[in-house]
């Protein structure tokens, strides 16, 4: 790579990267994946009508208000909406684990009514198996409450971190 002068006269490289540029440029990469994958999962639930049940609801409301959050943060992007997003994205986690166990315990009932005698272990991958409910897909309140922890710690006054 060809050398440039810089205004003392000493040479340097012709193309520096520039740390915060590229965090900021991180950052917005994590705020859209994070804004697709909520509006793209609430839309989601809502055509399979995921709301049969209150305990349903959860992540209907949980989404509803990360998206009234993000609005809030990226307005104003003070301490408070920082902070409120944080709380929230560690709420999408402990749902996520919440829905894990729900869907599981849910498919298994199934599973029981339909063979009483099944044993532990067939029990298991019977419900790993099932399409209904399918018991991995509250990874995804998992995977955008990480992201979105993401987004939040990137734009936190301490970032020595990364």
């Amino acid at each position: 790579m060809p050398a440039l002068a810089s205004p003392d006269g000493t040479p340097r490289m012709a193309w520096r990267y520039d740390r915060a540029a590229g965090v900021e440029r991180v950052r917005r990469w994590l705020l859209w994946m994070l804004v697709l994958g909520l509006v793209g999962t609430e839309s989601e639930l809502v055509l399979l009508e995921h709301y049969d049940e209150p305990w349903q609801l959860v992540p209907l409301v949980l989404i509803a208000l990360a998206l009234g959050i993000l609005g809030w943060h990226t307005r104003r992007h003070d301490a408070a909406s920082l902070r409120a997003l944080q709380i929230i994205m560690v709420v999408f986690v402990a749902a996520s684990v919440a829905g894990l166990a729900f869907h599981f315990l849910g498919a298994a009932a199934f599973q029981r009514e339909l063979n009483p005698a099944i044993g532990t272990w067939d029990l298991v991958k019977n419900v790993m198996r099932a399409k209904a409910p399918p018991v991995l897909a509250p990874g995804v309140m998992l995977q955008l409450g990480l992201i979105g922890l993401a987004y939040a710690r990137s734009g936190s006054p301490d970032r020595s971190a990364l």
